[in-house]
């Protein structure tokens, strides 16, 4: 898609002259003949709708939709017996309107929704919606652009999603902006958008889904395993790297999950005799195992442990893959959010998990996280939540793949 904010953009997030992001310092309410407009509408069925910035009707008479976007955005919703200003209530990811050098209309940049975003969070804070509704990439990026660290990219990769968003608790659906929409050449965009519409507001009246904190048990002693059998399990390591091969790496740590609830998780014992029992769980024929990318630890396993992986029975990458098959999506984090609405369990232990030299065969720096106050139980408890958080959605892909 067109128009979103470049890697540049995005990569400066320094406040310029160390001023906080305000109105003052964006500017754009100087050339506004409606500067900040205010959110609109009665918000009857708890929707709130964010746009990306108020276009030239807009402004002159200080409300929201009322141009070329919300004419075509008010039949959408009609068809789908949403009443746009009833119903909802409307803003923009940019409260003020962008103007380019020419005076036009122009997309807000990164930093212009940036200084809004306060604004708009206090919104969704103060009026609580049940459903909120991003229209491409700017208000994409004003919810959740800030709290999703890496990788954003555009509306592409997000629309379509009914995520239930555990920060705000609602059900959050980005689709495309009535502008893309009505520059399409095709017209598939339209089908796409309706759909995406449709399965929003499906969501009207449908509780929330609450994400329960798992009971994770830290276990140094491993015989607790022993007693594992005849049933599936998620499984996860951390390593000291992507591949296993170079001479030094090793598995630091491992968490089995044998319930969407419960986990276990230890630091891999250097003997032999210690990781026994866990070595016999690989081997074990009756508990079917479970990871997302089953490569990964299927390598790690067979190179370090000397064992490899008897009875796999899922992949929960492949079959988010198969289930949606854009670019991006598949990864544990993003179908975690996607999915559950947690949108960041990673980002105290994420930069230790880089390579140091950049390479597949480098080595990253967990060991030294260990060594930091409590980074041991942090990771460990970071690894725990990947194995919970896999074998919920093996739990979840399970019924949407086999319904009979």
């Amino acid at each position: 898609m067109e128009g979103f904010f470049t890697d540049k953009e995005i990569e400066s997030k320094s406040r310029p002259d160390g001023k906080k992001y305000s109105c003052v310092v964006c500017g754009l309410y100087k050339d506004a003949k409606s500067p900040r407009i205010k959110p609109f509408g009665n918000f009857k069925k708890k929707i709130l709708n964010i746009g990306k910035a108020p276009g030239e009707l807009e402004d002159k008479l200080n409300t929201h939709w009322k141009g070329k976007d919300g004419k075509f955005l008010q039949v959408a919703y009609k068809r789908l017996g949403i009443d746009l200003f009833e119903d909802c209530l409307n803003v923009n990811a940019c409260h003020c309107r962008p103007l380019d050098d020419d005076g036009y209309d122009r997309d807000p940049s990164a930093f212009e929704v940036e200084c809004c975003r306060k604004t708009t969070i206090q919104i969704i804070e103060q009026y609580k919606p049940e459903i909120i509704i991003l229209f491409g990439n700017s208000a994409l990026y004003s919810v959740i652009g800030h709290r999703w660290k890496k990788d954003l990219d555009n509306i592409s990769k997000w629309r379509g999603w009914v995520i239930p968003d555990q920060d705000f608790k609602a059900w959050i659906c980005p689709v495309f902006h009535p502008t893309d929409v009505q520059n399409s050449k095709t017209g598939v965009e339209e089908t796409i958008w309706m759909q995406d519409l449709e399965r929003a507001f499906d969501m009207l009246d449908k509780p929330l889904y609450v994400y329960e904190e798992p009971e994770i048990e830290i276990i140094d002693d491993l015989s607790v395993l022993n007693r594992i059998r005849n049933t599936e399990i998620t499984f996860d390591y951390e390593t000291t790297g992507l591949k296993p091969h170079k001479a030094g790496h090793r598995i630091v740590c491992c968490a089995i999950a044998t319930s969407n609830n419960t986990a276990y998780s230890f630091i891999m014992p250097k003997s032999r005799i210690a990781r026994e029992p866990f070595v016999k769980l690989l081997a074990e024929r009756s508990v079917m195992k479970i990871a997302h990318n089953m490569k990964f630890e299927e390598s790690w396993s067979e190179v370090r442990l000397r064992q490899p992986v008897v009875n796999w029975l899922w992949d929960t990458m492949l079959c988010a893959h198969v289930l949606d098959n854009r670019s991006g999506i598949t990864g544990l984090k993003f179908q975690v959010y996607s999915q559950f609405g947690v949108v960041d369990y990673a980002s105290e232990v994420a930069p230790y998990l880089e390579s140091t030299d950049g390479t597949s065969n480098g080595f990253n720096k967990l060991d030294y996280f260990l060594t930091l106050p409590s980074g041991k139980k942090k990771l460990l408890n970071y690894c725990g939540y990947d194995a919970i958080n896999e074998y919920r959605l093996y739990r979840l892909q399970q019924s949407l793949m086999l319904p009979f």
